[in-house]
C-alpha cells in the first residue's frame, strides 16, 4: 500500500499535517511518499509528484492550487483534498478530520482494492504538432499579454459552428469544476457539480458574446490572429507559445481526474468567495 502526501509549498500547517499523516500511516504499515518541497521542510526523503502515479491514493493538503499540482503527477490515482481553510472546491476534507478520513480510505482500499472517488473531466488543448498537459480547471488562449493595446483577434467555433469573433484579450474554456476559478473572475457562470458542461468565456472582448455553456463532449476551436505571439495555457501552469495565425483545439481528455473523499458542499463553499 502506497499513499502520496502533497503539502502546500511554504505552509507550515500543511507540513505539520503531512508529518502527522506520515507517522500515523507508517504505523499502520502504509508506505508514504512525500513531495520534495514538503519533505525538505520536514527533513525526510521526498519524491517528485510524478512518482505518485503508482500510488494507491494521493492526499493533497492546501487549496485548489495544491490539488492541481498533485494532480499533475497522480494520473488516474484518486486524490483526496484536505482544505486548510481557503476557497477550495476540490478539497472537501477539513484538516481536523484528515487523519481519520485517510485512514478510513486506506481501510477501504485494503478491503476492496479500490478507493471511493468521483470522476471529473480534464481538458486537452492541442495544435499543430503539440499538446498541453490536460487541465482540470481551464484552458486559456490569449495574446502576448492582457490589457490595452494588447490582445489579438480571436475566433471561436463550437463543434464547427461560429460562436464569436473579434478583438479580445483571449478566451477561456473551463470545465464545470473550473467554473468557480478563473472563469468566475472573467464573468463566466457557475456550473453546479454533476452537470456535464464546458464554459466558453471571452476575456475583455470589444464586441463580445455572452458566456456559453455547452456539453462536455464539444470541441472548441480557437483561432488567434493579428498578434506577434500568443499563448495556450493549461491551468495557469503549463503553456505553449503560438505564432499567429494559429489554431488551438480544446476537447475533453481521455483520462479524467479522480477525486476521493466526500463531495464538497458547493453552496457552502461559495460563501467563502465573499
Amino acid at each position: 500500500m502506497h499513499v502520496g502526501l502533497v503539502g502546500q509549498r511554504g505552509n507550515d500547517r500543511a507540513a505539520t499535517l503531512v508529518a502527522d499523516l506520515r507517522e500515523t500511516l507508517s504505523a499502520d504499515g502504509v508506505d508514504c511518499l512525500v513531495d520534495a518541497a514538503t519533505a525538505s521542510a520536514l527533513s525526510v526523503d521526498g519524491v517528485a509528484v510524478d512518482r505518485m502515479a503508482d500510488c494507491d491514493l494521493v492526499v493533497s493538503i492546501g487549496g485548489d492550487g495544491t490539488f492541481l499540482f498533485a494532480a499533475r503527477g497522480a494520473g488516474s490515482t484518486p486524490i483526496m483534498g484536505v482544505n486548510l481553510g481557503e476557497v477550495g472546491f476540490l478539497n472537501a476534507v477539513p484538516p481536523a478530520e484528515a487523519v481519520d478520513a485517510v485512514r478510513d480510505e486506506v481501510a477501504r482500499l485494503r478491503e476492496t482494492g479500490t478507493a471511493r472517488y468521483r470522476e471529473e473531466p480534464r481538458l486537452r488543448a492541442a495544435g499543430d504538432g503539440w499538446s498541453l498537459e490536460p487541465a482540470i480547471n481551464e484552458v486559456v488562449v490569449q495574446g502576448r499579454q492582457r490589457g490595452p493595446d494588447n490582445g489579438a483577434t480571436i475566433t471561436v467555433e463550437v463543434d464547427g459552428a461560429a460562436y464569436a469573433s473579434g478583438h479580445a484579450d483571449g478566451v477561456l474554456i473551463a470545465t464545470g469544476t473550473g467554473s468557480t476559478a478563473y472563469n468566475l473572475s472573467e464573468g463566466g457562470p457557475l456550473v453546479r457539480p454533476g452537470v456535464d458542461a464546458l464554459v466558453v468565456t471571452e476575456m475583455c472582448a470589444e464586441d463580445g458574446m455572452p458566456p456559453l455553456v455547452t456539453d462536455d463532449g464539444s470541441e472548441v476551436t480557437v483561432r488567434i490572429e493579428d498578434a506577434e505571439i500568443g499563448y495556450a495555457i493549461s491551468d495557469g501552469r503549463t503553456q505553449q507559445e503560438l505564432s499567429p495565425p494559429a489554431t488551438v483545439r480544446v476537447t475533453t481528455a481521455e483520462t479524467p481526474v479522480r477525486i476521493a473523499g466526500p463531495p464538497v458542499d458547493f453552496f457552502q463553499a461559495l460563501d467563502k468567495l465573499d
